[in-house]
This record gives structure tokens, C-alpha cells and sequence, in this order.
């Protein structure tokens, strides 16, 4: 209980955070916490001496696909806290519970009780208001919602451990997030 109190409190500080990184962008944090990310489960893995064994040719190509989509969140996460967007950012984590129920009721075939019914109807109604309200198709809510619930797809289709799979992802994005910090290195910024 702890621990899950622990990570939304640190969640629910990053809005206060990421500001504090400027002048640097939304893609270059998004490269160092890639970059990092890599690093931080890797001490985990040898921590716990467990490594990223037998991946199979589909679970890489959705732990591939899903590194692509969680790095979409993330970027667009801190592009909204950054750019002053950080209501939207919140709807969009109001959103992603309702994507994560449609694709667990089309794509696994679960089957929700009355009760949860009326609860995903609360859900999607209060979305349905607060959009409205916003006055404008909420694209980076959308975005987040989205990115989040098809990542959370991919890792549960991909069935693998938590951290060796968070391994796999960020292996896959760190070449591309080194390059371009790099590339800022050379340019002086």
C-alpha cells in the first residue's frame, strides 16, 4: 500500500517538476528519461539477478510497438505540463480507464457486471461534460488516453515480466534518445 500511495504522490508531483528542467524541451526530457529509464532498470535486473530471457520474435515486436506508444506518452505528457496544459494532461488519465474497459470488452471478450456497466456510463458521461466544458477536442487528452491504454494492451498481449519488459522498451528507444541527445550536445544546446 505503501509503495502504490508512494508512486501517485511522486505522479502527482511531476507537474511540479518538469518546468523546472527548462530551457530544455518536451523531446529532449523524454530522451533522458529514456536514457535513464534504461539505466535505473538495469540496476534493478542485476539487483535482483534476473535478465531479459527467452523473448520470442512477437513479444519483441509488441515490446517494440509499445516502446514507440509509451514514448508517445511521455513526450506528450511533458509537452502539456511544459506548455501549460496540465488540466488536459489530467483528463486524459480520466479517459484512459474507459479506453482500457473498451479494449478489454472487444479485443478479450470480458464481460462486465451490471454494476460495472453503470460505473463505465458514470465514467464516459463525466468525460462527455468535462469536454465539453473545455470548449475543444481535448487532442492531448485523447492522445494520453490512447497512447496509455494501447501500451497497457501491448504489454498484457506481450506477457512478460514488468521490469524485463520495461528493459526491452527502453533498449529499443535508447539509441534514438542518445542520437538526439548528441546531436543537442553538438549544437550547444
Amino acid at each position: 500500500m505503501a509503495y502504490g500511495v508512494a508512486a501517485y504522490v511522486m505522479w502527482g508531483l511531476f507537474p511540479l517538476y518538469w518546468p523546472l528542467l527548462k530551457p530544455a524541451g518536451a523531446v529532449e526530457i523524454l530522451a533522458h528519461r529514456v536514457m535513464w529509464s534504461l539505466i535505473a532498470v538495469a540496476v534493478v535486473l542485476a539487483v535482483r539477478r534476473t535478465w531479459v530471457r527467452g523473448l520470442s520474435r512477437r513479444q519483441g515486436v509488441l515490446l517494440g510497438l509499445a516502446a514507440v506508444v509509451i514514448s508517445v506518452n511521455w513526450g506528450t505528457y511533458i509537452y502539456a505540463v511544459n506548455s501549460g496544459q496540465t488540466i488536459e494532461s489530467a483528463l486524459g488519465y480520466f479517459i484512459n480507464p474507459l479506453i482500457s474497459v473498451v479494449f478489454g470488452v472487444v479485443i478479450f471478450r470480458e464481460r462486465l457486471r451490471p454494476w460495472q456497466w453503470c460505473a463505465v456510463g458514470l465514467g464516459a458521461a463525466a468525460v462527455v461534460v468535462l469536454t465539453v466544458d473545455y470548449g475543444r477536442p481535448p487532442w492531448i487528452a485523447l492522445t494520453l488516453a490512447f497512447a496509455f491504454g494501447t501500451y497497457g494492451l501491448l504489454k498484457k498481449v506481450a506477457d512478460m515480466p514488468s521490469a524485463e519488459s520495461l528493459a526491452v522498451e527502453t533498449a529499443v528507444m535508447f539509441l534514438p534518445a542518445l542520437v538526439f541527445v548528441v546531436w543537442l550536445e553538438g549544437r550547444g544546446d
